[in-house]
C-alpha cells in the first residue's frame, strides 16, 4: 500500500523542477537506467537534477525496461563508449531497481569507459525470490530471474567505484539484496523511502548525490 501512494510521483516527474545545489559534475555524461515496467520519464527529476550539478546526463533511450535483454545490453555498451570518446570523461552509470543490473554489466564489461556505479533500490545480491518483482519479471521474460541473458555475475564488485543505495523500507526489493554484503560495493547508503520514492523524492536524490560526491572527494 505504501508503495502504490508513491507512484504518482512517478507520473509527475515531467514537471518538477530540479533543486539548486553545489556543482560537482564536470561535464561527466551520466547515463540513467530506469527500472522494471518503467521508462526515461520516471528518472526525468533524477536526471535535471544531475545536470543542475554539472553533469551531462540522459536516459537509456529504449523504451520501456521489461527485463535484461541482450540486445539492449550491446546498444548501451556502444553509447558507453561513444560518450567516453565525445567527453574524454570516463561516464557515471546510475541504475534504479533493474537498472542497477544493467549498470553492474556494463561496469563488468566496459570498466575503462565507467567513473562510478550507483545502484538505487536494485537486487544485484542474495536470493532474487526474496524480490515482491519476480513473477511479474518472469511473466513478461523468456528467461527466469536466476538465469538472466548475461555471463557476469552481478554480484561481484565491479572494478570501479561503486555505490548501492538501498532502503529498510522497500516494499518491491529486499534490502538484503539491494544493500549486498560485505565487500559487494564499495559504499552504501540507506534512504528509508518507498521503493518508487527512492528515484523520485527530491530528498532521496539530494542524499544520493550528496554521497557521490563525498565519495569523490
Amino acid at each position: 500500500m505504501r508503495e502504490g501512494l508513491a507512484i504518482p510521483r512517478v507520473l509527475l516527474n515531467p514537471f518538477r523542477l530540479p533543486k539548486g545545489g553545489a556543482g560537482f559534475g564536470r561535464g561527466r555524461a551520466a547515463i540513467v537506467i530506469p527500472g522494471l515496467a518503467t521508462g526515461d520519464v520516471s528518472t526525468t527529476l533524477l536526471r535535471r537534477t544531475l545536470k543542475a550539478r554539472g553533469f551531462e546526463p540522459e536516459g537509456w533511450r529504449r523504451g520501456l525496461n521489461t527485463g535484461a535483454d541482450a540486445g539492449k545490453l550491446k546498444e548501451l555498451e556502444a553509447r558507453l563508449s561513444e560518450l567516453h570518446r565525445q567527453t574524454g570523461k570516463k561516464v557515471v552509470l546510475i541504475g534504479w531497481s533493474l537498472g542497477g543490473l544493467y549498470a553492474r554489466v556494463l561496469a563488468h564489461r566496459c570498466p575503462e569507459h565507467v567513473d562510478m556505479v550507483v545502484t538505487v533500490a536494485s537486487p544485484f545480491s542474495g536470493d532474487r525470490h526474496a524480490n515482491v518483482a519476480w513473477k511479474l519479471y518472469e511473466a513478461i521474460n523468456d528467461h527466469t530471474v536466476d538465469n538472466p541473458p548475461f555471463a557476469e555475475q552481478v554480484a561481484a564488485k565491479p572494478p570501479v567505484p561503486t555505490l548501492a543505495v538501498w532502503s529498510a523500507k522497500d516494499g518491491i526489493v529486499s534490502p538484503d539484496c539491494s544493500r549486498g554484503r560485505e565487500g559487494e560495493a564499495d559504499e552504501t547508503l540507506r534512504i528509508d523511502a518507498q521503493h518508487f520514492a527512492l528515484g523520485t523524492s527530491a530528498s532521496a536524490i539530494e542524499k544520493i548525490l550528496a554521497k557521490m560526491a563525498d565519495m569523490e572527494a
